[in-house]
């Protein structure tokens, strides 16, 4: 696919793309459009500040590792809700997300964005798509992020795809919390998304959930958190697959596998209920 590229000098408003969210509620199409957008976005030192405290980051220079995504989430709703985009915003999946740091994130105050999507493919409960987020400083390359997202509902020709799962390696208790009630509000109020699923139980039972759940982001924001000290300062990924979503409030367990260059992280209930299983690896 050859990516036309829309330069923009600022985002639109949050208000008004769920506003255009709203109003769309049925597939209008089964491609992707070659489209992508691209937007200098800045730090919001205040929100940065609120989103450490929400997601239990320190302050050590650097921009937390899923920051990115939140500065970016007005860009990627916008290409969402372009008249072009054939998918419902509203009810979509997010079933996996991998993000890369091939840099530092220190001494950063403005960021060149580019979001598009990709790889549309058959799912046995509808088509999955790749919403793809890279932020550029003057040197170039530093930050990307891969949501697979689902569409359910969608038909599409061939077998869905089967990937390898990884070896399993012997985890143990990392640290655990706890997702109060309305942490999905607090998450929305610093993050901008909105998702009725996650706000309260009356709004997430019109999509079919019988309470609130936690946002997918705000638990990976959680692990990478809890894995900081671990990590290196740049040059990894760490993916993650949603799997049960956390029914607000509830307690979780962050396992994971003795912390090295690469391993694997499980995020669990009570009741054997497995909520997010990932891994980490180097890039070097």
């Amino acid at each position: 696919m050859t990516r036309k590229w829309i330069e923009l000098s600022s985002t639109t408003a949050l208000s008004g793309l769920y506003l255009r969210a709203a109003r769309k509620r049925k597939i209008s199409g089964d491609s992707l459009p070659a489209s992508g957008l691209r937007c200098h976005l800045g730090v919001d030192p205040q929100q940065l500040e609120a989103y450490r405290k929400l997601c239990h980051f320190s302050d050590d220079g650097r921009l937390p590792p899923t920051f990115p995504h939140v500065m970016a989430f007005a860009l990627q709703m916008q290409l969402l809700t372009a008249a072009d985009f054939p998918f419902p915003l509203l009810g979509l999946v997010h079933l996996h997300n991998s993000i890369r740091v091939l840099r530092p994130l220190g001494g950063i105050s403005r960021l060149r964005f580019s979001v598009s999507v990709d790889n549309l493919q058959p799912h046995e409960k509808g088509a999955t798509f790749e919403l793809i987020t890279e932020a550029e400083d003057g040197l170039g390359l530093l930050w990307s992020q891969t949501s697979r997202m689902l569409c359910r509902g969608l038909k599409l020709g061939g077998e869905p795809a089967v990937a390898d799962a990884p070896e399993a390696l012997a985890l143990s208790e990392l640290t655990r919390w706890y997702a109060d009630s309305d942490i999905g509000r607090r998450y929305a109020k610093v993050c901008g998304d909105y998702n009725p699923i996650h706000l309260s139980a009356a709004s997430a039972r019109l999509f079919g959930f019988p309470t609130a759940i936690a946002h997918g982001m705000w638990s990976k924001a959680m692990a990478l958190a809890a894995l900081r000290g671990h990590l290196p300062v740049s040059g990894y990924e760490l993916e993650v697959g949603f799997l049960k979503p956390v029914r607000l409030p509830s307690e979780v367990i962050l396992n994971t596998s003795p912390t090295a260059a690469e391993g694997q992280l499980q995020l669990d209930g009570h009741g054997e209920l497995v909520h997010m299983r990932g891994a980490w690896r180097s890039l070097r």
